[in-house]
């Protein structure tokens, strides 16, 4: 499991090297030049104040150059300056991510939490009612685009009904109970995209391996149905399902863009697009970073369930 783990924390230094290098490149490509935008907007900043600000972000290098930079910097906890908020870098990604991450995780929780039970009753009554409503949940999700389940959601809870906020986070001197209200719609909405992909593969894999051999030697042994189900059954079926989390990050992160833009939520997607919009490189190079980083914790994480459910992954 050591070994394993080294393995994965190497391949994923790389990825992130690399990654930070095309997405310093691609950002080099961009139009516009930042300090030139500023110059237009405040009419009293002189040349001589441009060139200050050229080379305090290093606008007067290549983007390689530019690169190298910032990695050395990066590896001493110095993500540089944010042009468009007027702190450190870190200073104005914490609180993003933390609103993010909350969005994710209660995302990620209810969506395990509704797609698992279900997946378990559809392969154990399959053709039935509950099977059918299933496969009838899991096309909604993987079929409904987020934004347009966000707005329907928010036109009938918010709007219509008038239960919940239609967005943002809430006043900064509100309570948890006003903030767990403000949360509920944009974490549904990430839910309901992510529960299709689960259940159907964990209702797959299920059905998959209710032909083993083994199971019908668990049944002869006297094993009754749940038993077989809960015991033997979902711990193999499991392990093609758990790869999922790697990529339910990534694509809760980048379904986060959009939800945070329908709910208000200041999150790393409304972040990451206001700096990449407003040409502040050192911000959106490291919310680019931060958000490739969770898609690489997940696999990790991922590949640890799985050696955890199977014995033969520890080798």
């Amino acid at each position: 499991m050591t070994r394993l783990l080294l393995r994965r924390l190497a391949q994923s230094l790389l990825v992130l090297l690399a990654m930070s290098l095309v997405i310093q490149a691609l950002m080099g490509l961009m139009p516009g030049d930042p300090i030139d935008l500023m110059i237009a907007g405040d009419p009293r900043l002189t040349p001589d104040d441009a060139a200050r600000l050229k080379d305090l972000y290093g606008l007067n290098r290549s983007w390689g150059e530019r690169w190298l930079r910032w990695l050395a910097q990066a590896v001493q906890g110095d993500l540089g300056y944010s042009r468009l908020y007027g702190l450190p870098v870190i200073t104005a990604l914490t609180p993003a991510l933390g609103h993010t991450l909350l969005l994710m995780g209660t995302a990620l929780t209810l969506s395990w939490l509704v797609a698992l039970p279900l997946g378990l009753l559809a392969a154990r009554f399959p053709g039935g009612w509950l099977d059918g409503a299933a496969a009838t949940l899991a096309l909604t999700s993987v079929s409904l685009p987020v934004f347009w389940s966000g707005l329907m959601l928010s036109a009938l809870f918010a709007v219509t009904l008038g239960w919940l906020p239609a967005g943002g986070l809430g006043p900064p001197d509100a309570t948890a109970a006003d903030r767990l209200r403000h949360l509920i719609l944009p974490a549904a909405t990430l839910a309901l995209a992510g529960v299709g992909p689960i259940l159907r593969h964990l209702r797959a894999a299920l059905l998959t391996e209710a032909q083993r051999p083994y199971l019908r030697t668990a049944r002869a042994k006297g094993c009754g149905p749940w038993r077989v189900l809960l015991v033997h059954q979902a711990r193999n079926a499991l392990l093609p399902v758990v790869t999922l989390i790697g990529l339910e990050l990534g694509g809760m992160l980048s379904g986060a863009l959009v939800t945070e833009t329908v709910f208000a939520w200041p999150g790393m997607g409304r972040l990451i697009y206001e700096s990449v919009m407003g040409n502040d490189f050192n911000l959106a190079l490291s919310g680019l970073m931060l958000a490739t980083l969770t898609t690489l914790a997940g696999s990790i994480l991922a590949d640890l369930l799985q050696a955890g459910l199977d014995p033969r992954g520890r080798r």
